[in-house]
């Protein structure tokens, strides 16, 4: 009997990060993961741009302070497009509850990228998560 891999509902990735080193690890790690990298941009015109350009996207991931402005505006047309989010930030914006599924606090290991992913797709299924990383907050409205 050959096991395989359980299917993703999150598959394709949009990764809006200015800082170099964290961009680079988390496409490598996350592609590694079997994840699509749909994108890997570093400024709020980049992600509005492929947000609206790109019909499949599963799962936003977003830096709230970028060079040239706000992750918030990120989360906000993702939002509008239906594309769930996961900041990625050193301070989470108290909008975050109403435009993401959830926020994960820099810094994080690799295993708690992937877990607050696995979480949010687990409340899009319909399932009750089985891992919270302890700097990861889950939002109720994440589906």
């Amino acid at each position: 009997m050959i096991f395989g891999r359980k299917k993703r509902r999150i598959e394709r990735l949009l990764l809006v990060e200015d800082e170099p080193l964290v961009a680079f690890e988390n496409e490598h790690f996350l592609g590694d993961a079997g994840f699509e990298i749909v994108a890997t941009v570093d400024s709020v015109a980049d992600a509005v741009r492929v947000i609206g350009e790109e019909a499949d996207i599963d799962l936003v991931l977003v830096d709230v302070s970028l060079a040239d402005g706000s992750g918030i505006e990120v989360a906000r047309a993702a939002h509008a497009k239906g594309f769930p989010v996961l900041f990625v930030t050193g301070n989470c914006p108290g909008e975050a509850r109403a435009l993401a599924a959830g926020c994960l606090s820099k810094p994080y290991p690799p295993r708690d990228l992937l877990a607050a992913i696995d979480a949010i797709e687990a409340v899009i299924e319909g399932q009750k998560p089985k891992r919270l990383p302890h700097s990861f907050s889950l939002f109720p409205k994440a589906a």
